[in-house]
């Protein structure tokens, strides 16, 4: 069995709090029973409404906070207006119900070698590494840590940033121009990477399709270690489904398909194969 499915529950929760932190982007607070197992940074839960019929299906949301407070347990996920389903989740008041499935799929892992980490996260992907930030960096590691975050206005990008706190660095970019660079977020990234020691530097980051190509082009043959988490869309979150798979290369560099939710979603982004040519 999977390590990572021996920890996998099911559970009832209870919305505790739901809040908008900008434009189409709202924060949900959820209490869980105590039994629910820790996830770690890049894993995510399936978020099942129970109080509208309408959305059968769960959601699959990476996880931006967890904790235990006062014998509770809570979950934090930060999410964003995508369709039907999370404009109803982003409807839900203190006191709705939902079903959590998770942890699941594999996290973001640091190379023992590595002396500075940089995080690059486009819109709700800062989630995850926030997360990551809280748990491992700040709490764990004296690691410098650099931050590129990109949104694609000032509002967004402000509530993205929040919770990166405690960081070397922190650079913005939005694609409006209203806050920081004016552009890509991975524009400034390339600016910026020659400076770094390719050997104890170790990239991890989480955006839309367009930001992870971006930066694969990037990197290029720059031999720095990259892990990327992909944002790919889920229906089961357990591999059943095989609704998510990505083209990877294997150790060999023969193409194999790969489940995103069940063999990520974290994924060095070297074994990542691209369908069209950059």
């Amino acid at each position: 069995m999977n390590e990572n499915a021996k920890n996998i529950t099911i559970s009832a929760g209870q919305i505790i709090g739901n809040c908008d932190v900008a434009p189409g982007h709202f924060l949900l607070s959820i209490k869980l029973p105590g039994s629910f197992p820790a996830p770690v940074p890049g894993q995510f839960v399936m978020l099942r409404n129970l109080e509208n019929g309408e959305t059968l299906l769960s959601r699959p949301f990476s996880v931006y906070g967890f904790r235990t407070e006062d014998g509770q347990t809570i979950l934090e996920l930060l999410c964003r207006v995508a369709g039907r389903g999370t404009q109803l989740l982003s409807r839900l008041g203190a006191g709705g119900r939902v079903e959590v499935m998770g942890p699941l799929g594999h996290g973001f892992t640091v190379d023992p070698a590595v002396k500075r980490i940089i995080l690059l996260a486009g819109g709700v992907g800062a989630a995850p590494l926030s997360f990551f930030l809280q748990e491992h960096v700040l709490t764990k590691s004296p690691l410098p840590v650099t931050a590129f975050l990109g949104a694609k206005t000032s509002e967004i990008v402000t509530a993205l940033q929040a919770r990166f706190t405690g960081l070397s660095v922190l650079r913005l970019a939005t694609d409006d121009g209203s806050a920081g660079y004016h552009g890509a977020v991975t524009d400034i990234l390339g600016e910026e990477l020659q400076a770094w020691d390719n050997e104890s530097t170790q990239i991890l980051a989480c955006g839309p399709t367009a930001m992870t190509r971006a930066l694969a082009r990037l990197l290029g043959d720059n031999s720095i270690r990259c892990q990327v988490s992909l944002e790919e869309r889920m229906a089961c979150g357990v591999g059943a489904c095989i609704g998510c798979v990505v083209a990877t290369k294997d150790a060999h560099g023969e193409m194999i398909y790969k489940r995103v939710c069940k063999d990520g979603p974290v994924f060095d982004i070297r074994k990542l194969v691209w369908k069209h040519p950059f």
